[in-house]
């Protein structure tokens, strides 16, 4: 299902856009009060309704907060951020089979932290959005994971038939905290904000065991690393962190030396090459490991076409 976005938060959003866009160097103040403004607010709980998705740790459903009042909630929240006393519940971790037999770790916030952090998403995402490389095709509007595969193939035919099929340990789970914040804070100077952000990414996770106890755990805080995988904020903070990466690996001249040029989507990337592929993932391996990120050297592999093949996005 998919929302109209009302047209006071598209004005707000292609104001901020605008601004990112036609000022790459500009640093945005005043941020906070956009996040908890009543149309902002609104609209994320809409969004975070559309998508349904399970109670928090709280155990605080839809149709509680419905039959509580939405309004009457909303201004509730609206009156924690606004005074500053607002402070995130821990996330809900559940486990989801991958196709491996392996599990991966979601984490699900509670309601609250949901539409606070797609209000924020909703203030922050044009101004990113506007520093997005254009090899980066996860999370964003008009863009899909299609488009990506149609980019692979187009560098496919035109010769760069070397392929360095690359996979990230972890990658949400290994963001670092202070390197992540200083690319956000490249932009954004509201130290509110930024707070707001540091609690989400410190927020203790929260587990159930099989006999039905709980276990908490601030490992993100502990470690200063992770940005949980489901909750609204993770895929723009992502991207934001990859985006060092692709940025990197144009600026440092990579791409043109060795004819080198990155897909990304997600935590899935690809380099295709017209040739010196063992150089180019080489490169991959010392740049990621300055990014504090681990390749997952069992499926990190170069292939070379058309005598083998390689699996990108399914």
């Amino acid at each position: 299902m998919s929302l109209t976005t009302p047209p006071s938060v598209q004005k707000l959003q292609k104001a901020l856009h605008d601004k990112a866009k036609g000022s790459p160097n500009f640093r945005f103040y005043a941020l906070y009060d956009k996040v908890y403004r009543e149309d902002v607010m609104a609209f994320a709980y809409e969004c975070c309704k559309a998508n349904r998705g399970a109670a928090g740790v709280d155990g605080q459903t839809f149709e509680d907060i419905e039959e509580y009042g939405v309004k009457k909630w909303l201004d509730e929240l609206t009156q924690e951020l606004k005074s500053r006393t607002y402070r995130p519940q821990p996330v809900r971790r559940v486990y989801i089979p991958k196709p491996d037999g392996k599990q991966r770790p979601l984490g699900v916030p509670a309601i609250r932290e949901r539409v606070a952090q797609t209000a924020a998403v909703l203030v922050l995402e044009p101004i990113f959005e506007a520093d997005l490389q254009p090899e980066q095709y996860a999370y964003r509007a008009d863009r899909s994971a299609l488009d990506a595969v149609r980019h692979v193939h187009k560098l496919l035919n035109t010769g760069h038939g070397q392929i360095v099929d690359a996979d990230l340990s972890g990658y949400f789970d290994s963001i670092p905290h202070s390197d992540l914040l200083k690319s956000v804070a490249r932009r954004i100077v509201d130290g509110a904000m930024l707070h707001l952000i540091k609690m989400w990414l410190e927020a203790p996770v929260e587990e159930t065991d099989e006999k039905g106890n709980k276990h908490r755990s601030t490992r993100n805080r502990d470690e200063g690393q992770g940005t949980p995988q489901g909750a609204p904020i993770s895929p723009l903070l992502s991207n934001l962190y990859m985006r060092r990466f692709v940025l990197g690996w144009k600026k440092l001249g990579h791409e043109k030396r060795l004819s080198a040029h990155i897909v990304n989507y997600a935590d899935d990337l690809v380099i295709c090459c017209r040739g010196q592929a063992e150089e180019a993932l080489a490169v991959m391996r010392d740049i990621m490991t300055k990014l504090k990120l681990t390749v997952n050297e069992t499926k990190t592999r170069v292939c070379k076409l058309p005598e083998e093949k390689f699996d990108f996005l399914g």
